[in-house]
């Protein structure tokens, strides 16, 4: 539907319904319109126009008496009492193309009717209608032949067709009659025997008989078909294994077909020809094989012995049945199946298996190396064989039709035996494995080697059928035992400085045990020796003294510490350790030694050495009553005393620094240099160095005289006669020195820049050392 509006002064025209000759309009009213003016005139059409006048109460106009498939333009006017056009509006509108007519309606299948019709033109599709009663469908189509699907079998519906473009609808055309078809029957299908097919349905609405035609898919052979009014078929003689297409349909009163059901169908299979069976002895598992037959796609075997039943499925020729118990006779037979059931089983064929192990064997040692070994005999079972195999890898066996055999046998051996029974069909199963052991021989290269002084390892060759060994050490106390299933085993807890008697026994739970083994005497390792005291003979010699328990032993002291390791040793319970060094700490212990071996150490005792006194030690005056001692590092040393003394006085420092300052020190006075070394655990090292003399004093009351203008007598009193100065002057402008004669007490400078600060020092003059720099200064301007 294609609709153009115009508006003008707020005036507009709608369509709301279009057929082949008429158009339906409507308009909002107007203020003040007395009437509307509606004219429809055809568009590239030789024609004359449509006008229709509408009162002012109406709002709706219909167009009709029009031409079908035409494209129209409409306009509409507003106008008042006086004629004057107040609004009007225009619109394109095409009308529906001309009412198709039906050829004919007719049904083909149950659920659809076709309808052939001539074409209208301007028709761009049909709607098609098919009505049974109140209900209806309804189907669009684009041209001849149309289909209306979803129908109802053998049903009258009233059949009309309307042609459509993109203005509308048509009027609908006169209807015709049409009814549909009978429905198909639905079939059920099987093949009760190899050779027949059996074909039933449900009745059919409407159906006054039915065709059930049967063929070959495969397209040979002929066709079979049957008439009847019955809902049941059956075809017979039929090919087994076959498959076979069958076709069904019912018919009216009118003999019209309605539709058909086809479908596939397979009669049963014939049963399986030259059916082999062939036994697997190992795996107690028979192997089936036949002919194939035709149309079967899997066989079913079945092997019976009384009430059991095994079962083997396979889409093959073949097929393994398992788990076949021996000393048995099964009847096996085949059956052949598909889709549509089973062939009748082949003839069963005999099947004899293996016999099953012999039971109740029993072994006996008649006497020292022969076994018997007897059974009890089985079903279907010819002869017997018994394997005999030793631990050592050899086999040997017995082949008998009687239920027991000899065989030799050694001591300190593992024997595994056997049994099996033989017939057609081959080996029975392994049964039990059954062992039996002679008594074990004695372990030999027997050695016991001293571990420590409470532990001794013992070691052996083994023996064969051993179980558990059993080592026993023996002295005057008591006894220690080990037991295992080694070769070689550790006996601790012993006392040391002991001889034993070892003795090593081999057990075997069959057999008990070996009790005639031969033993070794052994002696244990020193006891160890126990520190009593530690003395210090010299700062760097220490005397060790201890409690000795054993006889014919050495012992042997050592010192261990960072700095390394000192040892001495004595046959008796004391040595002496030299050379040890100082502000160092040790670890002292002691072992014994013997022919039999080592102690363990003795529990370690501590030892501290007196701390080192330190190497260098240099002193500094600092000013006229203080001096700066400083010294290197002392090992083991954590604080130093310094002492300065003279007759006169003393000066002290103790310190945790390698230097000190000591005050109150007299000028021009010799001093006595001591130190003292402490360590942390208060042990100390008396240290003395060479002795120290301290500066000569500075003089006293010096004064600045001016001689002329670039001249400056200098003035001083002298601490001692002894003592000479010199004297110096330091400015911006230069630097100068005066040195007087010997015991003369001032000093001339002279041809010294004016107009300078100057500094002056007068210090004694020292034969050796370093330049006094401590006296007074003067200022001179």
């Amino acid at each position: 539907l294609i609709m153009i509006f115009f508006f003008f002064l707020g005036f507009s025209m709608s369509i709301y319904d279009v057929t082949s000759r008429s158009i339906y309009l409507r308009w909002p009213k107007i203020s003040g319109a007395s009437s509307y003016r509606v004219t429809a005139t055809a568009v590239n059409t030789i024609g004359h126009s449509l006008l229709a006048h509408f009162s002012d109460v109406t709002f709706k106009g219909t167009l009709t008496s029009l031409t079908p498939n035409t494209l129209y333009a409409i306009q509409a006017e507003a106008i008042d009492k006086n004629g004057i056009i107040l609004a009007e509006t225009q619109i394109m509108q095409s009308t529906a193309p001309d009412i198709p007519v039906i050829d004919q309606a007719y049904s083909k299948l149950s659920n659809s009717i076709t309808v052939e019709w001539r074409a209208v033109p301007g028709a761009t599709s049909y709607l098609l209608t098919a009505q049974d009663g109140d209900s209806f469908i309804e189907t669009v189509v684009t041209n001849s032949p149309g289909t209306v699907t979803g129908l109802k079998p053998a049903t009258l519906y009233r059949i009309t067709i309307r042609s459509i473009n993109s203005g509308g609808k048509s009027q609908p055309s006169p209807f015709r009659k049409a009814k549909t078809v009978l429905a198909a029957p639905v079939l059920s299908v099987s093949s009760p025997s190899c050779d027949s097919i059996a074909v039933r349905w449900k009745a059919v609405y409407m159906a006054a008989g039915f065709s059930v035609s049967l063929m070959r898919s495969d397209g040979l052979g002929r066709m079979l078909k049957e008439n009847t009014t019955n809902t049941s078929l059956i075809f017979t003689n039929l090919d087994p294994g076959t498959l076979y297409t069958i076709k069904a349909y019912a018919w009216n009163v009118n003999g019209i077909p309605g539709d058909d059901f086809t479908y596939n169908q397979r009669t049963s299979p014939n049963a399986p020809a030259d059916v082999q069976v062939a036994f697997n002895s190992g795996a107690l598992r028979a192997i089936v094989s036949w002919m194939p037959t035709e149309g079967a796609l899997t066989y079913s075997v079945t092997a019976s012995s009384g009430l059991l039943k095994l079962k083997c499925n396979t889409s093959s020729a073949s097929c393994v049945v398992p788990s076949l118990q021996c000393g048995s006779e099964y009847y096996v037979s085949v059956t052949a199946y598909n889709d549509a059931g089973s062939s009748k089983p082949t003839d069963a064929v005999s099947l004899k298996t293996i016999p099953c192990a012999p039971v109740n064997i029993s072994i006996e040692e008649d006497e020292p190396g022969h076994l018997l070994v007897s059974w009890s005999s089985v079903n279907f079972g010819y002869y017997y064989v018994v394997f005999v195999k030793s631990d050592d890898g050899l086999e040997v066996h017995c082949n008998t039709s009687h239920t027991q055999c000899h065989f030799q046998s050694d001591c300190g051996f593992t024997y595994f035996i056997s049994v099996f029974a033989y017939n057609k069909a081959g080996q029975s199963p392994l049964g039990d494995v059954f062992n039996y052991t002679t008594a074990p021989c004695c372990p030999s290269d027997l050695r016991a080697v001293v571990v420590s002084s409470d532990t001794m390892q013992v070691t052996w060759a083994p023996v064969r059928g051993v179980d558990m060994y059993q080592t026993r050490a023996v002295d005057w106390s008591g006894v220690a035992l080990c037991n295992g299933t080694a070769t070689a085993c550790t006996l601790s807890a012993l006392r040391c400085n002991t001889q034993y008697n070892v003795t090593v026994y081999s057990f075997s739970e069959a057999r008990g045990s070996n009790t005639s083994c031969a033993s070794k005497y052994v002696a244990t390792a020193p006891c160890s020796p126990e520190i009593k005291n530690i003395s210090k003979e010299a700062p760097s010699v220490v005397s060790v003294h201890w409690q000795c328990n054993n006889e014919d032993a050495t012992y042997i002291v050592t010192a261990r510490g960072e700095a390394g390791l000192w040892h001495c040793r004595s046959s008796g319970n004391s040595c002496t350790l030299i050379n040890l060094p100082c502000g160092s700490a040790f670890s002292v212990s002691a072992i014994a030694r013997s022919p039999a071996g080592q102690s363990l150490p003795s529990h370690s005792v501590p030892l501290e050495t007196a701390p080192c006194c330190p190497n260098d030690l240099i002193v500094t005056q600092v000013t006229e009553s203080v001096t700066n001692i400083s010294w290197s590092v002392g090992m083991g040393a954590q604080t130093y005393v310094t002492t300065l003394e003279s007759p006169k006085r003393q000066a002290k420092c103790h310190t945790l620094q390698n230097y000190c300052l000591l005050g109150c020190i007299t000028c021009s006075t010799n001093y006595t240099v001591s130190l003292k070394a402490v360590s942390e655990t208060g042990l100390t090292s008396s240290c003395t160095y060479q002795g120290y003399s301290s500066s000569a004093c500075c003089p006293s009351g010096v004064k600045l005289y001016r001689l002329g203008n670039n001249g400056i007598r200098v003035y001083w009193r002298a601490s001692e006669e002894t003592i000479d100065y010199h004297t110096d002057l330091h400015g911006s402008k230069g630097n100068f020195t005066c040195t007087p004669s010997s015991g003369l007490s001032h000093c001339d400078i002279t041809e010294i820049p004016c107009g300078d600060v100057y500094t002056v020092v007068v210090s004694p003059v020292t034969d050796k050392g370093p330049k006094v720099t401590f006296c007074p200064k003067k200022i001179y301007s």
